[in-house]
């Protein structure tokens, strides 16, 4: 299919509540009112970027994953955001991708962010996720991996690349201009889905999510520091018109990360 309708979730969180943040998602998602076939989430959406792993990871197969997959189902739509998981005696900070079926991809973060010291309490992704969805092929990230284009890299020729991240006010500046360049240099839509509000860590967030055409042209309208949820149309054909006639991507470099 050439259209693939995105809706972003931008939204305030309960600090550490997963049961109030189900809740509170799934009103939002009943009242996005229209047919969508993706729907995104924040990072760590069921608690807010906490580093408190032990007491809030949860099993692949725990309650929040049963809950994205009843909402993708109730909203035949596919719905995707990260989380915080154990698995063998470690911790990821793990994105699932919930098909409409029920069936599930998942993503754990590459870039652990040590500045917030992420990395001594969740252990990194290795494997970059490409995802087939109605015709699209999708990659989809986690906030501080928006910082390190390499790893974005489109080798694979994907069609959408979006990011799901609580990203502070302070540096909401370089959020904006690292998503436009990521469309830009991957010649391909992407996405950024941020939160809203404030958290226990004396953290605030004002959004800034985003949605650019493979040319860094803005396609969100909504007033976007504040709560909203938008869905708009992503086109393939206007896709495959620019790259045909902007071939950029035939002149990438070729490369192995190790």
């Amino acid at each position: 299919m050439d259209i693939l309708t995105l809706t972003l979730i931008q939204t305030q969180m309960a600090w550490e509540n997963p049961q109030a943040n189900r809740q509170h998602f799934k009103q939002k998602i009943d009242a996005i009112g229209e047919d969508t076939d993706l729907i995104l989430l924040p990072e760590m959406f069921s608690t807010g970027f906490s580093m408190n792993a032990q007491k809030l990871a949860e099993p692949t197969e725990g309650p929040t994953l049963h809950w994205m997959q009843e909402q993708a189902r109730s909203a035949n739509a596919a719905l995707s955001g990260s989380i915080i998981i154990t698995e063998n005696g470690k911790y990821y900070n793990r994105l699932f991708f919930v098909f409409p079926d029920g069936s599930y991809k998942t993503y754990d973060k590459r870039h652990l962010f040590s500045f917030a010291h992420e990395e001594k309490s969740y252990d990194q992704g290795e494997k970059k996720l490409v995802i087939n969805y109605k015709g699209w092929k999708i990659c989809p990230l986690i906030c501080y991996d928006l910082r390190f284009p390499v790893w974005a890299r489109n080798k694979e020729d994907y069609d959408l690349l979006f990011y799901v991240a609580n990203w502070p006010d302070l540096r909401v500046s370089s959020w904006d201009i690292l998503l436009k360049a990521r469309s830009v240099e991957n010649i391909c839509f992407t996405a950024g889905l941020n939160r809203v509000g404030h958290d226990e860590n004396n953290n605030n967030y004002n959004g800034h999510s985003a949605v650019y055409d493979p040319l860094g042209n803005l396609l969100t309208t909504a007033n976007y520091e504040k709560e909203c949820t938008q869905t708009l149309e992503l086109d393939k054909h206007q896709l495959r018109s620019i790259r045909k006639k902007f071939p950029f991507l035939d002149d990438r470099d070729t490369f192995e990360i190790t």
